[in-house]
């Protein structure tokens, strides 16, 4: 089967920015995929050229066989992308947003489809109201309608959640899950990892413009053994100290290799007379993952 994105040897340079540095991934038909990668990875730059916006130094991009260069007019037909900045014409209500949307690709009468993604996206009662008299987050869901109304089988979402209330984001997700069980393939970057680890069947992860984790989340989860104890205190011991995996304030995520470590770190808290305040035990999550491969690639470069 041909895959739903083909990325092959995609470099690009901004100046004397390396943004992409050789990246190869391949997402299939109707996996939900996800793009991970601290600010600066490149995300977006890739985003930018599967949607035919930028250009590559090197390297090719395919959307379901169609070069993004050569045939890039069925590319662009089988691409919706959810940008992540607010991009709108203030001159039209939401619902001529998206007529004119579909208009673009020669779409005509898809009002039960436009009245559907309306629904979906709780935008029924604003269906006739002026772009410009919109809150950010409804204006994103405007934004999510538009790559949507022609329908493309590849729908690439650039931080579709962020700044969006927690309803909307619960809405937002069950419509998107519709889609990918009805055969849409999914591309997701986002820096809420939960959604991530929840939503994405597998994983690419980007650090300073490489891949440098592809996997399945289960084999990314299973990636770090062992248990993490969630410890709020005024601090540690100096001995635990390294195995501290992630810190907040007072809030410390201790690696644990097995359950009985657990009664030793407690000794350490008793012998040194620090008071706990909150204990718990976690399972190990997608953010553990990433800071731990992140980490490990800076101590590499």
């Amino acid at each position: 089967m041909i895959p739903a994105v083909e990325v092959v040897g995609v470099a690009r340079r901004f100046g004397t920015v390396q943004a992409l540095a050789g990246v190869d991934l391949a997402v299939e038909q109707g996996e939900f995929f996800g793009l991970l990668g601290p600010n600066g990875a490149g995300k977006t730059t890739l985003i930018s050229i599967i949607a035919g916006l930028t250009r590559t130094d090197r390297g090719t991009v395919k959307v379901l066989g169609h070069d993004v260069v050569d045939d890039f007019r069925q590319a662009r037909r089988s691409l919706g992308v959810v940008p992540q900045e607010l991009v709108f014409d203030p001159f039209f209500s939401v619902r001529e947003t998206l007529e004119f949307q579909a208009g673009y690709f020669g779409l005509r009468k898809q009002s039960a489809w436009i009245d559907e993604i309306l629904h979906h996206l709780n935008l029924t009662s604003k269906a006739n109201a002026n772009m410009r008299s919109l809150s950010g987050g409804m204006k994103r869901r405007v934004l999510v309608g538009q790559a949507l109304v022609h329908k493309p089988p590849v729908i690439v979402l650039d931080e579709p959640t962020a700044g969006v209330d927690v309803e909307l984001r619960q809405s937002l997700w069950q419509f998107i899950r519709k889609l990918n069980r009805d055969g849409h393939t999914i591309i997701l970057t986002t820096h809420y990892l939960e959604e991530a680890e929840t939503l994405c069947s597998r994983i690419a992860m980007l650090k300073a413009g490489r891949v440098v984790a592809l996997d399945s989340t289960h084999n990314l989860l299973s990636r770090i053994e062992g248990l993490t104890c969630r410890v709020v205190a005024a601090r540690l011991p100096a001995a635990w100290r390294a195995r501290v995996v992630r810190e907040e304030s007072n809030v410390f995520h201790v690696g644990l290799e097995s359950y009985a470590e657990l009664e030793s770190l407690l000794a350490a808290m008793r012998t040194e007379n620090i008071a706990i305040d909150e204990l718990a035990l976690e399972e190990t999550d997608l953010e553990q993952v990433f800071l731990e491969i992140m980490k490990r690639e800076e101590v590499a470069a």
